[in-house]
């Protein structure tokens, strides 16, 4: 356990949690600004259920509105988790030889905008070329390319896979929620020294991976996570994005 999650105390009312104070707030900034999407995980080293369960008892905690929760997790290991691999690969391979069999594999929902415009296309490309350079992939490498893709369907090593569903029959704003969740789950993943890849490359495939994990027709597919130790020798995770100042998006009024 780190540090910042030693010196909590268990909070049992809501007035404890008013009175309470955090006694190493840099350990909080750390757990956040270390944050990255990891793309390279010890696949040997496993993550105890113990911690798997601290990081969602954690998560638990993260706002939604009215208090509706509308998050379900599944956590994928050992043979599903092989399981899942072997089987999104093939599909993701089957449909690069017959594109085609796209439309099999529909996102569940717009992720991405249909129209990209600036400044949001401009920091898509930045990404991309700047990732593919880190590892040598050329702009027309179509097959280096896939191979970097169908890393997701890898879950880039990590040894835990973790799917994330919505009740389909919520709204908007519980996406908002959902996010807030998601967010917390990787912050309180670093306070057990653990890394993380949020990951919505799984939404297309979501028709293979429910029957494995049990999931039902009434969720939706919200994204994936790979949890790990980060392969700290890797090249791939020297890859961190970069970020417009804080001043660049805010606006004082008043």
């Amino acid at each position: 356990m780190s540090q910042a999650a030693a010196t909590a105390v268990p909070q049992s009312s809501t007035s404890d949690k008013v009175r309470t104070r955090i006694a190493d707030p840099a350990s909080v900034s750390a757990a956040f600004e270390s944050r990255f999407s990891a793309r390279a995980f010890l696949r040997d080293k496993p993550v105890d259920r113990e911690v798997i369960e601290d990081i969602l008892r954690l998560a638990a905690r993260a706002p939604s509105g009215t208090n509706t929760q509308p998050w379900r997790v599944y956590v994928a290991q050992g043979a599903a988790r092989e399981r899942i691999e072997r089987e999104v690969c093939a599909a993701h391979d089957a449909q690069r030889a017959d594109p085609s069999l796209a439309a099999r594999y529909a996102d569940s929902y717009d992720y991405y905008p249909e129209k990209w415009v600036s400044p949001y296309i401009d920091r898509r490309r930045e990404n991309g070329w700047s990732l593919y350079g880190l590892l040598g992939i050329g702009k027309g490498d179509k097959d280096a390319m896939h191979l970097q893709h169908q890393r997701n369907f890898r879950f880039f090593d990590a040894p835990v896979g973790l799917f994330f569903t919505i009740d389909r029959v919520l709204g908007r704003g519980s996406l908002l929620d959902y996010g807030m969740f998601l967010q917390t789950v990787m912050v309180a993943a670093r306070a057990h020294g653990l890394h993380t890849c949020p990951q919505a490359a799984w939404n297309a495939y979501s028709s293979i991976i429910y029957p494995i994990i049990g999931a039902g027709p009434d969720e939706m597919m919200v994204c994936g996570m790979s949890l790990g130790h980060a392969d700290e020798s890797a090249k791939v995770n020297q890859y961190h994005t970069a970020r417009e100042s804080a001043e660049s998006f805010t606006t004082w009024v008043g």
